[in-house]
């Protein structure tokens, strides 16, 4: 059994649009986050040469493919154009970018989004709920939590557990004093965001499959995923967008294109109350973080959905 394969081995498995976007993952490795005067120093997962040769290994690897490919390995729990390293950028790797290493230490967690305590296995089921818009997610003890959960676990290997290690997340960016602006936004994702992501946000494909993820529209997250808050784009655009330029954008600039995205229509959040948008809003997103979801922007109810 070889399994000890490099990720530009493993690429030629792959479709000839899956391998072009696995390519352009692969380069985000070469992405180096500019390193403040103080000096952070990130947790560094371990590397493929260090698998064993095993159903251990075998395991990582089958998380691994499903976490850059994940539309194709798990389509019946994909319901966009997304894979999960459209989010956590550098196959999981990346230092505030949420990369895994840094969230599976931190799990069984209390989350208000649903007001319990959430065990790893639960958290990549919402992310397969809300961020893939997949509908029901998969099982706890299926394949696809099982490889996932490995997958993380192996990339988190000597890193503390309970401790919030440096580069989790997407570290917080503060809202501009004077809030957000949707045209400064709009000039924003004009100049650094359309060249990859579409004039219209439809994203980029090659064939059948996306090498730059779709931004609003159906093939994007919906409205239950952690992305639609505008305080979250912002501060994941902030660190780590536009691609290779991590930290170029100015707070207000990261808030005002965040905004902009985040006020566009997207799939529906899949707990959508009686049919209502306003008692969805009421009981899910009145107290999100920032957001538009029931809200009236330039005349348009914002949250409406799309198919």
């Amino acid at each position: 059994m070889k399994i000890l394969m490099p990720v530009c081995a493993f690429s030629i498995l792959l479709s000839p649009g899956v391998r072009a976007a696995t390519i352009a993952m692969e380069d985000q490795s070469q992405i180096k986050v500019p390193v403040p005067a103080e000096h952070i120093t990130y947790f560094q997962p371990p590397q493929q040469s260090e698998l064993p040769d095993n159903a251990y290994g075998k395991m990582v690897m089958d998380g691994y493919a499903l976490f850059v490919d994940t539309k194709r390995q798990a389509p019946q729990f994909v319901g966009n154009g997304l894979n999960c390293t459209n989010c956590h950028l550098d196959q999981g790797r990346l230092a505030n970018s949420a990369p895994l290493w840094g969230a599976y230490p931190m799990y069984p967690a209390y989350r208000k989004k649903n007001d319990k305590v959430n065990t790893f296995a639960e958290r990549l089921q919402g992310c397969f709920q809300f961020s893939m818009n997949g509908g029901k997610p998969p099982a706890a003890d299926s394949r696809e939590i099982t490889a996932l959960s490995t997958y993380a676990y192996w990339l988190s290997t000597k890193a503390p557990v309970g401790v919030e290690l440096p580069g989790r997340g997407y570290p917080d960016v503060s809202e501009p004093k004077g809030g957000y602006n949707l045209v400064r936004g709009a000039a924003v994702y004009k100049d650094q965001c359309a060249i990859c992501h579409g004039d219209n946000g439809q994203g980029q494909k090659a064939g059948d499959d996306y090498v730059m993820p779709p931004l609003w529209g159906k093939e994007s997250y919906n409205w239950g995923a952690g992305m639609h808050r505008i305080n979250t784009a912002a501060s994941f655009i902030k660190h780590n967008m536009p691609l290779g330029k991590p930290n170029s954008l100015s707070d207000e600039q990261a808030w005002d294109v965040a905004a902009y995205v985040n006020t566009h229509e997207r799939p529906q959040d899949p707990r959508l109350v009686d049919g209502s948008v306003e008692k969805t809003r009421l009981k899910y997103h009145a107290n999100d973080g920032v957001n538009v979801y029931g809200q009236t922007v330039n005349g348009v109810l914002i949250g409406q959905g799309v198919q």
